[in-house]
């Protein structure tokens, strides 16, 4: 059996729960005060570190299972899936938009709309919570998985 490395998940899931209270804070202020440099700016930031945690821990779960690897976001979303460490459904209806939104945070590759950053604060940070929720599943009962954990 392969081993995951509870260092290089722990740390990462308190890391996103510590972004993820940052993020409900700021999405409580109205649309007017969120889309104000500061908070947006900080809204920006705490996103793209709480998708980086995310796939980060999805790497390096899929690293230490036998099959396909992916180095692109999309593509860690879709594995995991296939590897049911999340369901299919959630890996393509969620995941895969989290990692175009971690894209498009890191590479600036189109203007950030501060409507849809609100809107994913305030509509989709459960879907984090989801995520979180199966990587504990992983690291609580490895061997169902064919993993075991240091």
């Amino acid at each position: 059996m392969t081993q995951l490395e509870r260092e290089a998940i722990m740390p990462r899931i308190s890391g996103i729960q510590k972004n993820l209270q940052r993020l409900h804070v700021l999405g409580k202020l109205n649309f007017e005060e969120f889309r104000a440099d500061d908070p947006f700016a900080l809204a920006q930031h705490h996103l793209r570190l709480t998708l980086e945690g995310i796939f980060h821990i999805g790497a390096h779960i899929l690293s230490r299972l036998p099959g396909e690897r992916s180095v692109e976001y999309s593509g860690i979303a879709k594995n995991l899936g296939d590897a049911n460490i999340v369901s299919k459904e959630f890996a393509e209806k969620k995941l895969v938009p989290m990692a175009k939104m971690r894209n498009i945070l890191v590479h600036h590759y189109a203007d950030i709309d501060p409507k849809k950053i609100y809107e994913m604060i305030n509509e989709h940070l459960g879907d984090v919570e989801t995520f979180l929720q199966a990587v504990v599943r992983v690291v609580e009962h490895p061997e169902n998985f064919g993993l075991t954990i240091e």
